[in-house]
């Protein structure tokens, strides 16, 4: 019975779609959005070249970069894990390879279209349903004017589900077969055995098409990923700790300063309050003391005024009752007391009888 080794491995997925012209071509005709008129006939590889180093990446070469009778350019990358790092790898391999079409001298109309293809084997889109995600150079508000040179697909391969659809046989099935297939598996899905393409892809899975050096090389592969995953993990960890503590102190400052903020408000609110209530109590206070005083005022001068009026009347009257009895008459009664009435003089007369 055929042990199956990992086809996500690099040295396995070099050696299937980077040694062998007529599985990369299926795999990109079947995988790539080319209509009938863009299908590739013939493939020549290019020597993958090194690009700077990413934090995180698996190592700095493509994993397949070839050209077509075209003169069109397919980079194909099978990665572990994603980093935002990696897509920006991407958009520098695929722009690289566009400008480096043309020699000095050389028509720009002659550059060809360069297609990035990148396998992830981790999830990194929120949208659990879409796992294909297809990008090129569009207008913002007519997405139907686009300018050509660069594409690039991203395939969330733990997302994918077969569509069981005839025209998307091979699309299936090598989907399937990046997906289906682990380390060590004695079994692998029986759909891939109806096709010649994977039917032979098979084949160079097995364990036994590899010398010790090849399997050696294999399994440093897997401590490579883990030894990174490892360091990326603990990165993150680590990170992530001292960002909640920027976070709390941050927060803590933030909240010392709105709290101090709305206590200083609401001291202030609470202060006018109870210096209002104590303004209010005082000015009382004094308005009373100061209206008592204003009323002791106004009643000394009302009884002064009084006390002046009734004394002159006394007097009046004493003028009036002496003029009498010393026999004056009632016109010289009213002569010397400054033009008393008649009436005013007879009602004094008759009070003192």
């Amino acid at each position: 019975m055929a042990h199956y080794l990992d086809p996500k491995n690099d040295l396995i997925f070099r050696r299937i779609f980077g040694e062998h012209e007529h599985l990369c071509m299926s795999l990109l005709n079947s995988i790539l959005p080319l209509d009938a008129s863009q299908q590739i006939v013939a493939l020549e590889y290019q020597q993958p070249e090194l690009v700077p180093e990413i934090p995180g990446l698996k190592d700095s070469i493509v994993d397949v970069h070839c050209k077509d009778n075209f003169g069109r350019q397919f980079i194909v990358e099978m990665q572990m894990y994603w980093t935002d790092s990696f897509r920006s790898r991407v958009l520098f391999n695929a722009s690289k390879a566009y400008v480096r079409q043309l020699d000095a001298g050389k028509e720009y109309k002659l550059l060809q279209p360069v297609y990035a293809l990148s396998f992830v084997n981790e999830p990194f889109d929120r949208d659990p349903s879409v796992y294909y995600h297809h990008y090129k150079i569009v207008n913002i508000e007519n997405r139907e004017k686009r300018i050509e040179g660069l594409e690039f697909v991203f395939i969330e391969l733990p997302k994918f589900r077969p569509t069981n659809r005839a025209e998307k046989k091979l699309y299936d099935l090598w989907l399937t077969f990046l997906t289906q297939i682990n380390e060590g598996e004695e079994e692998v899905p029986p759909v891939l055995f109806e096709e010649g393409v994977t039917k032979e892809a098979l084949h160079h899975l097995e364990r036994y098409s590899y010398s010790r050096g090849e399997l050696d090389t294999y399994d440093r592969y897997w401590d490579v990923i883990r030894k990174e995953r490892m360091y990326y993990l603990d990165a993150l960890d680590k990170g992530l700790a001292e960002g909640e503590a920027i976070g709390t102190k941050k927060g803590r400052e933030k909240g010392l300063a709105e709290g101090e903020a709305i206590g200083t408000k609401k001291g202030r609110e609470k202060g006018l309050a109870e210096g209002e209530a104590i303004g209010i109590e005082k000015g009382r206070e004094k308005g009373l003391a100061e209206g008592e005083a204003i009323g002791i005022e106004k009643g000394r001068a009302e009884g002064k005024a009084i006390g002046i009026e009734k004394g002159r009347a006394e007097e009046l009257r004493n003028v009036v009752l002496n003029a009498k009895r010393s026999g004056l008459s009632i016109v010289q009664i009213q002569t010397i007391t400054s033009g008393l009435s008649e009436e005013e003089v007879n009602k004094i007369i008759h009070s003192g009888e």
